[in-house]
């Protein structure tokens, strides 16, 4: 299991290297830090347990969504509150696992997409570790553009849909 999910990870880092190297011509934030080197390649130290969808999801508390900027999976300042309000709920909560399911706006390719939503979602986990939290109680999942929140074609839109949302089980 172990190295399946390792080998998941290193299949998701190289599309995204390819699909980062081929999308050099899409607009940069210019003073934006960029996404190089934040999560180590084949982050093994921490192994994901079986499928939490197996439990009873937790529907008595709710979190705020973690936002990113266009083209990004560094999570800003600001956002860092979000997290560890989950962080404090878990610490708290010993029997909760989590999923971070990381999302997308419309813009880019599927794969490309997806291998940024699974980066956003690996983010805040790492973040969510750093906290204390099990690496074993927390999994990530992708979705890509596939969840919008706001289905319309515009900056508010988008803006909208670069998250990462929570999935609470007990």
């Amino acid at each position: 299991m172990h190295r399946y999910v390792a080998l998941r990870f290193l299949v998701l880092t190289m599309t995204m290297a390819v699909f980062v190297s081929g999308c050099s011509g899409k607009k940069k934030n210019a003073g934006m830090a960029t996404n190089t080197d934040v999560l180590p390649a084949g982050d093994t130290e921490y192994a994901m347990s079986e499928r939490f969808e197996d439990g009873e999801r937790v529907t008595d508390v709710t979190f705020e969504n973690v936002a990113f900027g266009y083209n990004q999976y560094i999570i800003e300042a600001q956002e860092a509150s979000k997290i560890e309000a989950v962080s404090q709920y878990m610490t708290q909560n010993t029997n909760v696992r989590l999923i971070a399911e990381g999302h997308c706006d419309e813009r880019g390719s599927r794969e490309y997409n997806v291998a940024l939503g699974e980066n956003r979602a690996q983010a805040v986990r790492a973040a969510l570790i750093s906290y204390g939290i099990d690496g074993a109680r927390i999994q990530t999942r992708s979705y890509g553009e596939e969840r919008p929140l706001d289905p319309a074609h515009n900056e508010s839109a988008w803006s909208a849909n670069r998250r990462v949302e929570f999935a609470l089980y007990r």
